[in-house]
């Protein structure tokens, strides 16, 4: 089999590439390969490479900086989504996209699941249904998969950054009523990799849309402490933390307060089990 991972760079990508092997021919295209931002070019190399999976790893993912380059985002997040689908149904290869808590307004109650309404704040978030909304008007053997808050020890996210800073400060003020759920990217990858081994098996569920977290919730600031309490597990020093409400932190994107999302259906559909956010931040910071 031959798999095509759009996205080279990003974290998920980078998980993907230790969680998929054994499953067949892998091929991690980033940028310089595979350019989301010109669909054109993206269907000549699809039609090139002809693999018989495709997962988009890929995305533009600057929330704030979307909303000064809303054309970027959209050709990323949304044309790109849809040429991946059309090409997928010509190929016969079933398509694996990720998204985001970002489609939801947070103003539930409760956590998110896949039968709400989505009412995105932000173009990143806007963006990300749209692209949502392209693959499923396709309408070829595809999963949508929605996340949260990921992080992992490559590049840049909430744990590096809390990891750096929590040493370099002697103060640290964090938000604490935006709530979700921390996932791990390698979390995600090894989801991703048991739904192709249901899907090689004969054993695949629904395809359409899921949610995929990591277990419980917490918020922004509760998150941050998890970090410290490791970080001082191991003997060092770390800076006071000082919960605050979101409007002490304006940022140009708005960011939904609940980003809980329910995983239920994975469960039910695929027997995907996810493991609580505190385990999974204790086995990526082993």
């Amino acid at each position: 089999m031959k798999i095509l991972v759009c996205g080279h760079n990003g974290q998920v990508a980078q998980a993907l590439s230790t969680q998929l092997a054994g499953l067949g021919e892998t091929h991690l295209l980033g940028r310089d390969q595979l350019d989301l931002a010109r669909p054109e070019a993206l269907r000549e190399a699809l039609r090139r490479l002809a693999p018989n999976l495709i997962i988009n790893a890929a995305a533009y993912t600057a929330v704030d900086q979307a909303e000064s380059e809303p054309d970027t985002a959209y050709a990323v997040n949304a044309e790109a989504p849809r040429v991946l689908a059309e090409e997928a149904v010509r190929l016969g290869a079933p398509l694996i996209h990720y998204s985001t808590d970002y489609v939801f307004d947070g103003y539930k109650a409760t956590p998110y699941t896949e039968a709400d309404q989505p009412n995105p704040l932000s173009i990143y978030g806007r963006s990300k249904l749209a692209g949502e909304q392209a693959i499923t008007a396709v309408d070829g053997e595809h999963l949508i998969l929605r996340t949260s808050w990921v992080y992992s020890l490559y590049g840049r996210n909430f744990l590096l950054t809390m990891q750096r800073l929590l040493q370099e400060k002697p103060q640290l003020k964090v938000v604490d009523d935006q709530i979700g759920a921390p996932t791990w990217a390698a979390t995600i990858a090894a989801s991703t990799r048991a739904l192709i081994e249901r899907w090689q098996a004969g054993q695949a569920g629904a395809w359409g849309t899921y949610h995929l977290t990591a277990q419980g919730e917490t918020s922004w600031f509760g998150f941050a402490q998890a970090i410290a309490a490791q970080l001082e597990a191991r003997g060092l020093p770390c800076a006071e933390l000082l919960p605050i409400p979101t409007r002490e932190y304006p940022t140009p994107a708005r960011r939904p307060l609940n980003s809980r999302l329910d995983c239920t259906r994975l469960a039910r559909e695929w027997d995907i089990q996810l493991p609580q956010w505190q385990q999974a931040l204790i086995d990526c910071l082993k």
